[in-house]
């Protein structure tokens, strides 16, 4: 904020939102408002929102879309404490406007958990109980038990939506085609077989390359690392699309599910978005992706199009582990 003014002598002026206008504050009162009004540019902001094209937007405007959504997809950074507060921000601030239409689901359940976050958020679990039965994230206490009591206490549905890890390396290690073989009760675990994976997409595309190839290694080795990194995408693909397909089970239209995932599963609208897209392309889909920057002020053109609403939280911050 800058200020470019002239003061006569005798006159008295009123100063809002940068206009300086005659009004009954004394002339000698300015300098010391002036002051505190610089002073306050000053301040350093914990985070700030950007639109898909990188203008400024705001957390108003995420709630307003967010709220007239179908799915929206909260891409965290899982140590960030921004993230974690806001998370917690927008599920408090939907439930105030969608009341019992408001879902809760998240990558931080598998699915083989279900019943137990489901008995807790109802209230027919202990806290006790439940801690026993579901396996729980290092960081839970502190970064998504508010989200859940919020559900214990709005009596929420909360869906766990992960693939179970065991699921996840086995695909890491032998590809899709390991999964065939499992009994029926572990495959309504997992999205539905056999599994579709394009990995042309840029994100799994960026999986494979991050894993070339060595100079100077055989032809049957260079195909071998070639495989291991495409069950590396697969392995990410089996937790988008197990995350999608539980997402649509517990969905129903005049709902609005609101999903914690890591950023990577559904930034550039891939990972989850192109499952549900392929399953029911008329959703409406909200997406949120984080971003870390040394100065959250100027985004990065490589932040574009990372989502509909694109987060920026100082490089700087505190992480939550």
């Amino acid at each position: 904020m800058f200020f470019f003014c002239f003061f006569k002598p005798g006159k008295t002026y009123r100063v809002s939102c940068g206009f300086i206008r005659k009004t009954n504050l004394p002339m000698k009162v300015l300098p010391l408002f002036l002051f505190c009004c610089l002073g306050l540019t000053m301040d350093k902001p914990a985070y700030l929102f950007y639109n898909q094209k990188l203008k400024s937007s705001s957390y108003d405007k995420l709630l307003r879309e967010a709220g007239q959504a179908d799915i929206v997809l909260f891409g965290e950074l899982h140590n960030n404490p921004i993230c974690h507060w806001l998370e917690l921000e927008l599920a408090q601030d939907l439930y105030a406007e969608r009341k019992d239409k408001l879902v809760l689901g998240a990558e931080m359940f598998e699915t083989d958990n279900q019943e137990g976050l489901s008995g807790y958020v109802s209230g027919r679990l202990s806290e006790e109980q439940f801690r026993k039965d579901v396996r729980l994230w290092a960081n839970y206490d502190t970064d998504y038990r508010p989200i859940v009591e919020l559900a214990r206490e709005r009596r929420l549905p909360f869906v766990a939506t992960n693939v179970p890890r065991r699921f996840a390396s086995t695909v890491a290690r032998q590809g899709t085609a390991a999964l065939e073989a499992l009994p029926a009760h572990e495959k309504a675990l997992i999205a539905p077989l056999p599994l579709e994976v394009d990995l042309n997409l840029p994100g799994y595309k960026a999986m494979l390359d991050m894993v070339g190839s060595h100079s100077g290694a055989t032809a049957a080795a260079g195909e071998g690392k070639t495989e291991q990194a495409a069950n590396f995408a697969r392995a990410q693909a089996i937790k988008d699309a197990t995350m999608a397909d539980r997402i649509l089970a517990h969905w129903s239209a005049g709902k609005t599910l609101l999903h914690f995932n890591g950023d990577y599963h559904s930034r550039n609208f891939e990972g989850i978005v192109w499952y549900l897209r392929r399953r029911n392309p008329d959703l409406k889909i909200i997406t949120i992706a984080t971003v870390e920057a040394a100065n959250i002020l100027k985004p990065e053109k490589t932040s574009e199009d990372l989502a509909h609403f694109i987060l920026y939280v100082p490089s700087t911050m505190t992480k939550t582990y």
